[in-house]
């Protein structure tokens, strides 16, 4: 074999190699349906995923291409989300209004992303209309890479846990109360995984262990109004990732987990075998309801303690809990690097948003605001306007000012509320709450460092109470009564970005907003271009396609 032969076949073997070691790929195929459920003991229809209520796990590793063909058989337009999924150049498969046109009823779109540089727990759920209130939600897992070591021993096994509030009135009756101008009642129901514990199958355990093993735990609210608090009877549990950060692993008798927020623990089968309750109750409401869910020891002989353990009382509570939180900065998360490696405190801010949120009459219905800007969203999608270069004909960019007037603007609007922020900006965030509830605020795209809560206005002397250290890096955050939260980040993802309330009243009637991240390259280094398959609508239809970024 000559010279010239030899190193034409080394150089086809490399290339083989090389497509040989493309990130895995994993393809779902899911059929969106009404369906009888009974959350509360009670049938009522919902919104099934493969006929499954709550809808399927998705388990998979830093890194994989994930693949989900959805059809959608509803009689209304449908989409899904993945919360926490940060979507790397690649806002077109984010799954809101103000990035993707619907998918009709009769009619399916493939979601393809790639959960890129991400470990930890987080779940998707609908975005359109009131769905959330149906169901369509389920867990979505990013495990880490084999090669990469993990603070803590591999668990017997990995559990997901999916709790919420629950509405007995189906997901239209909901609209139809919001479309009025009317607010929601508090919420009929707690549910663990679907259920309350109460009616046919209460009984059932939600899961077991086996005496001696330790047990990984995922935690997320996938509800709609309440923060809830969360315990197992008996059984402390080890706090060890949050959002797909690992943490300092302090150990909790119980954990406030407000609306859109996960969290990952361990729990050892240590005590008595036999039945124990998991425990998700109401927090911060005047009645209290609570879901209660079995979890058997393999060898178990009894039932549960009817005692439940009781939850704590009070905001103070939880804001010492939050504040117990931190990054640990030893652990390699999705690469090889520790967490701590990058020193957030010591960055120059570049620009400070403050956002107050606000509940009004407009008209005589009821709009949550954003500095005076209730959000509505456009026949066309921000992000297709924007590419498509149609964005003057759809929305105007920073129609909120940085910082509202102190007494907070006179007037509300409804219009799309669109910021620019610049490319690889390092920007702190002010959320503030005048308001007498809770609130709870997601970034998709990105996660922040949570520097920062506090009771009160906030000014700039407040920085000095920072955790500009060991704040965890998530994507949610709750903001207590009369109270601020500060959170910062670089905007290096370009794309269009939803920043939203996780209540679904408050998103639904206006309390969301977009921030557009546009890189001045225009290069696939940074964003993805439009996808093949995306669904086209509104006032860009017909338009030709733009000139496509490249290299």
């Amino acid at each position: 074999m000559n010279r010239v032969t030899l190193v034409s076949l080394l150089c086809l073997l490399a290339g083989a190699t090389v497509a040989r070691a493309e990130d895995p790929y994993f393809f779902f195929t899911w059929n969106v349906t009404y369906g009888t459920i009974s959350p509360l003991g009670v049938p009522q229809r919902g919104i099934l995923i493969n006929g499954q209520f709550p809808g399927p796990n998705i388990n998979s590793t830093s890194n994989n291409n994930i693949v989900v063909n959805v059809f959608n058989h509803l009689d209304e337009p449908f989409l899904l989300t993945w919360n926490g999924v940060q979507h790397r150049k690649n806002s077109w498969q984010d799954g809101v209004l103000g990035t993707n046109c619907p998918i009709l009823p009769g009619k399916n779109y493939t979601y393809h992303f790639q959960v890129k540089d991400q470990i930890g727990s987080y779940f998707y759920y609908p975005t359109t209309s009131t769905h959330r209130a149906a169901g369509g939600f389920g867990g979505l897992r990013v495990n880490s890479r084999l090669l990469i070591p993990v603070p803590y021993a591999d668990p017997e096994d990995d559990y997901t846990v999916l709790i919420g509030d629950w509405y007995s009135k189906s997901h239209t009756q909901l609209k139809a109360l919001l479309d009025s101008g009317r607010t929601l009642e508090r919420p009929d129901g707690v549910v663990i995984n679907g259920k309350s514990g109460k009616g046919p199958g209460g009984n059932e355990p939600l899961f077991t262990m086996k005496p001696g093993k330790t047990y990984k735990y995922r935690i997320c609210n996938v509800g709609m109004k309440d923060s809830l608090n969360f315990r197992i009877q008996g059984h402390p549990m080890k706090l060890v990732e949050m959002e797909g950060s690992h943490t300092v692993q302090n150990t909790y008798d119980s954990l406030d987990v407000h609306v859109g927020q996960c969290f990952a623990v361990l729990v050892t089968a240590n005590q008595e075998p036999r039945d124990y309750y998991a425990v998700a109750s109401t927090r911060f409401s005047k009645q209290v309801s609570t879901a209660t869910r079995i979890i058997r020891y393999t060898n178990g002989k009894g039932p549960a303690s009817p005692v439940l353990p009781k939850a704590p009382e009070g905001w103070a509570w939880s804001l010492n809990q939050f504040r117990s939180f931190r990054w640990n900065l030893t652990a390699s998360a999705a690469r090889p690097n520790p967490q701590g490696s990058y020193h957030y405190g010591q960055i120059n801010i570049t620009r400070t948003i403050k956002l107050v949120n606000s509940a009004s009459r407009v008209g005589g219905k009821l709009r949550y605001a954003i500095n005076g800007v209730s959000h509505i969203n456009p026949t066309t999608p921000l992000k297709l306007a924007e590419y498509f270069g149609a964005s003057s004909k759809v929305f105007k960019y920073n129609v909120i000012p940085d910082s509202p007037p102190e007494q907070g603007p006179k007037l509300v609007t409804l219009e799309p509320n669109v910021a620019n922020i610049t490319f690889r900006t390092f920007v702190e965030i002010i959320l503030e709450n005048h308001e007498k509830s809770v609130q709870s605020w997601h970034l998709d795209g990105y996660s922040f460092f949570a520097a920062a809560i506090e009771p009160g206005r906030w000014t700039p002397e407040k920085r000095k109470n920072y955790n500009l250290l060991d704040a965890v890096s998530r994507h949610t955050i709750q903001v207590f009564p009369k109270s601020w939260a500060a959170i910062m980040l670089t905007f290096d993802n370009a794309g269009m970005w939803n920043l939203r309330s996780e209540m679904l009243e408050r998103r639904y009637l206006g309390q969301e907003m977009y921030i557009s991240v546009l890189s001045p390259e225009r290069s696939l280094r940074d964003e993805y271009n439009l996808p093949d398959n995306a669904l086209l609508c509104g006032s860009v239809i017909g338009l030709p396609l733009p000139a496509p970024y490249t290299i």
